[in-house]
């Protein structure tokens, strides 16, 4: 399972948000570049070369250290992969939050994620959320002259619909090759939407139904973020799914972080997990979805579902 489009991503990436120490303006530290090295390490030794980044992990600073890494190991660059993301304004004192995509913020942040990852191109930008006062033409016109520059590669977006996709896509002359969502066993809407089509649940769901489809006919790579839903099974709080979780990965010699990769990569939408912690001991446990094919069986992924939605498919 796992496909290998556009992105080059492989069967699971890194998602970076964990690095560069605090969640404030504070300058990152040595340590926190030894703590990214470290995980990189980690990240590298079970088989995955795919790392993705935002501009606003950190505030830079997940970019920044990377870049630190890359900087004493050049050589690393040409051995990956390296998607990052822009379209988020993160409050500054008195300035509120919000989403930005018009064509000269882009262009900007996109300048200065080069900048921090200390590399001349990016593989993959991702548009990490909808802007709705950016205009698709302006959006299109940044990001072709970004490839016509030679400085992006490939383009996606994270958080959008299959109508906000086609809408985009319309304006460009290069397809968008990925689309990030947040998807894993304990935020199901992704999957629940697929079968309360006709039924009173539905108005529960919010997830666009009809998006994995698109995403599939048109082979834009499904990359979902937050795939181990935060420790829920993995130990964080007892509870019959995280038992079940366990339970399996002992009968086949894996993981439960293993098992909850494999629920994702069962899927035949090919969806590409991407695992955010930055402890190595915990990538290291993420080794066998990347190394070994899905060991779930249609039952397993079944009783996996309905067990984590503690009530009967309708």
């Amino acid at each position: 399972m796992g496909r290998d489009l556009a992105t080059g991503s492989g069967r699971v990436m890194y998602g970076c948000m964990a690095l560069g120490g605090n969640w404030d303006r504070t300058p990152y530290t040595a340590a926190d570049i030894d703590h990214a090295e470290a995980a990189i390490d980690a990240v590298l030794a079970v088989g995955i070369t795919a790392f993705d980044h935002g501009d606003i992990y950190r505030h830079g600073k997940s970019e920044a250290v990377f870049g630190e890494v890359l900087a004493r190991a050049p050589e690393l660059r040409e051995r990956i992969v390296l998607q990052t993301k822009c379209g988020i304004r993160l409050p500054d004192g008195d300035r509120i939050g919000l989403y930005d995509l018009r064509a000269s913020t882009v262009t900007r942040r996109v300048e200065e994620s080069l900048t921090r990852l200390r590399t001349d191109v990016i593989d993959v930008l991702l548009l990490h959320r909808p802007d709705p006062l950016a205009a698709p033409e302006e959006i299109a016109k940044a990001l072709t002259s970004l490839h016509g520059q030679g400085l992006v590669r490939r383009f996606g977006v994270s958080n959008m619909s299959a109508a906000q996709i086609a809408h985009l896509q319309d304006g460009l002359d290069f397809p968008l090759v990925a689309n990030q969502l947040e998807m894993s066993l304990g935020s199901r809407d992704w999957v629940e939407s697929a079968v309360v089509v006709n039924t009173p649940a539905a108005a529960a769901h919010g997830f666009p139904h009809g998006t994995l489809e698109y995403c599939t006919t048109n082979g834009i790579e499904l990359q979902a973020w937050g795939p181990l839903a935060r420790g829920r099974y993995t130990g964080a709080e007892p509870s019959p799914t995280g038992q079940l979780v366990k339970d399996l990965a002992e009968r086949k010699g894996t993981t439960p972080e293993t098992i909850l990769l494999w629920w994702l990569q069962r899927h035949p939408a090919g969806i590409v997990p991407v695992i955010g912690t930055g402890r190595p001991e915990r990538i290291r446990a993420c080794r066998d979805a990347v190394a070994r094919d899905v060991g779930l069986s249609h039952e397993e992924w079944y009783e996996l579902w309905i067990t984590a939605r503690g009530t009967p498919l309708p």
